[in-house]
C-alpha cells in the first residue's frame, strides 16, 4: 500500500480508503454484519488503514460497525474520516435545507441538509460515539447547506480542532466558490467528490485548482457504486430495494459495456479483475489523492487493496483512455 499526504494536514492516508457506505446497508439491499465487520479488518490487515464513513450511512450502522471493527487496532495506525450535516431523525425541528424522502425500518423519512454550529457539535458526539474513539482525524461537511452561512460551519470545525476532537477538516460536494468561502474562517484539508472514468468532470476546473492550492481530493464511486466491475453486465441481479436499480440508468449502458469489453483483456493478461484495474487508474490521475472502495466481504478487501501492487504501462494507459475517449458521452 501506498500512503499520501492529504492536502494542507498532517494526515497520510492509505491511496486506496475503505469506503463505508454499502455496509450501512440502508439503499444498498440490506448487508451481513459479520461481513462488514470482517471486510473492515481484512482492509487493515493489507495496509488500509483510512476508512472513510458517515452517520447517513445506513443512519449510524455504518459508523456503528466501524468502531466495532477498529477495536483490538492501534488507534493511531488508523484514520477514521466521517462526516456531518445530513439529518433524518427530526432533531433539526424542521429547519435547514430539504435534501430528500428516504426509508428507515420500513418508514418514510425526510433528510435535511442541516449545518448549523450547535448541530455540528452534536453530531460530533453521536460520531464519537459510535465509533468508540475520542477523536475524528477528518471531519466533512457531508453535503453544502444553503441556509447556514459556511463562516458558521467553519467556525464550528475550527472549535472542535482547538478541542482535539477532530485532526483536520473537510468538505464534500462543495464546488469552489464555496471551498474559497470556507477557507476565509479555516484551513481545508481536503474536498470529496464523485470521480469515476465515467464521471471526469472535475478535471477541467476542480482538478487544476486543488494542485495550485494544495488541497487533497477524495474520489468517491470510482466504480459508479458496481457498475465497472462489470458484474451487472453478467446477470448479477439487484435488490428491489437497490438504489442502484435507478442509478445506473443515467448512463449509456450499451456504451459502457463496451468500453469493459475493450480493457477487459488488459486485466486478464494480469490475472486481475476490472475492478483492481479501474481503482488503480483511479489512483493515477492527477490530484487524486485517495480512492474510495467498499468492499462486502474480507475477499473484496483483499482485492482492493492489492490493486495498488498493480503495474499499468504507458501504452496500456493510453488504450484504456483512448478507448474511454469514445464513450465519454455517456
Amino acid at each position: 500500500m501506498k500512503y499520501r499526504k492529504l492536502g494542507s494536514s498532517d494526515l497520510k492516508l492509505s491511496t486506496i480508503t475503505y469506503g463505508a457506505f454499502a455496509i450501512g446497508g440502508a439503499m444498498w439491499g440490506g448487508n451481513e454484519k459479520k461481513d462488514s465487520i470482517e471486510s473492515v479488518k481484512a482492509s487493515i490487515e493489507n495496509g488500509v488503514t483510512t476508512l472513510d464513513t458517515a452517520p447517513f450511512y445506513g443512519f449510524g450502522l455504518s459508523e456503528k460497525i466501524i468502531g466495532q471493527a477498529i477495536q483490538g487496532y492501534d488507534r493511531s495506525k488508523i484514520q477514521l474520516l466521517t462526516k456531518f450535516g445530513l439529518v433524518w431523525d427530526g432533531s433539526n425541528n424542521g429547519k435547514g435545507e430539504f435534501f430528500f424522502e428516504a426509508e428507515q425500518g420500513g418508514k418514510p423519512i425526510k433528510v435535511y441538509k442541516y449545518a448549523t454550529k450547535a448541530n455540528v457539535v452534536k453530531e460530533v458526539e453521536d460520531s464519537l460515539r459510535r465509533l468508540n474513539t475520542d477523536y475524528i482525524d477528518l471531519l466533512q461537511i457531508h453535503w453544502p447547506d444553503n441556509t447556514t452561512p459556511i463562516s458558521e460551519t467553519m467556525e464550528a470545525l475550527d472549535v472542535l480542532i482547538q478541542q482535539g476532537k477532530i485532526r483536520a477538516a473537510g468538505v464534500s460536494n462543495y464546488n469552489i466558490s464555496q471551498v474559497e468561502e470556507a477557507k476565509n474562517t479555516l484551513s481545508i484539508a481536503s474536498i470529496q467528490v464523485g470521480y469515476s472514468m465515467l464521471n471526469r468532470s472535475i478535471e477541467s476546473n476542480l482538478v487544476p485548482y486543488a494542485l495550485e492550492n494544495d488541497l487533497g481530493i477524495i474520489a468517491y464511486s470510482p466504480m459508479e457504486r458496481g457498475l465497472l466491475t462489470g458484474k451487472y453486465f453478467e446477470g448479477s441481479k439487484l435488490k428491489s430495494n437497490d438504489h442502484r436499480n435507478s442509478y445506473f440508468q443515467q448512463f449509456d449502458l450499451p456504451k459502457v459495456k463496451f468500453f469493459l469489453d475493450a480493457i477487459k483483456p488488459i486485466a486478464n493478461a494480469k490475472k486481475i479483475s476490472l475492478s483492481q484495474l479501474i481503482l488503480r487508474w483511479t489512483t493515477l490521475q492527477p490530484a487524486i489523492t485517495v480512492v474510495l472502495s467498499g468492499a462486502r466481504d474480507a475477499k473484496q478487501a483483499e482485492l482492493n487493496a492489492s490493486a495498488m501492487e498493480i503495474n499499468i504501462s504507458a501504452e496500456e494507459m493510453d488504450f484504456i483512455n483512448q478507448n474511454l475517449s469514445k464513450i465519454v458521452s455517456c
